[in-house]
């Protein structure tokens, strides 16, 4: 089954499924499923046309994949540009919701380790 232009794996329970969508999590999963009145645990493969096409005209309604990236990312710009203090931290790569930055920003920032024994080893003199 294809949404979108996104594959949602055959053998996968579709309320697990379905968030392989971008914007798309469980609890929205489960809200899509509720309004189609599919049972969670059904596969994809087990679906008909007819079921595949209500999905379709559901999720359809939200905002998803590209349009929802776009709209972030947007957000994000309009913040550098205002110079905000949220806009700072995202053009420097750091966290923008408070989290301390000398440990544990790793997500962020990459997995940059700046400690004695990370660098580069010194040549052995013969």
């Amino acid at each position: 089954m294809r949404i979108l232009g996104i594959t949602i794996p055959d053998n996968k329970r579709l309320e697990i499924g379905l968030t392989a969508l971008y914007g798309v999590g469980r609890a929205r999963a489960q809200s899509i499923l509720d309004k189609v009145k599919i049972d969670y645990g059904m596969k994809s493969k087990d679906l008909t046309v007819d079921q595949e096409n209500e999905i379709r005209k559901v999720i359809e309604g939200f905002k998803i994949e590209g349009d929802l990236k776009r709209d972030i990312g947007g957000n994000i710009k309009r913040l550098k540009d205002i110079k905000s203090y949220r806009g700072s931290r995202h053009a420097k790569k750091l966290p923008s919701r408070g989290q301390r930055t000398k440990t544990n920003s790793r997500t962020l920032r990459g997995n940059l380790r700046k400690t004695m024994g990370s660098g580069r080893k010194k040549e052995d003199k013969k």
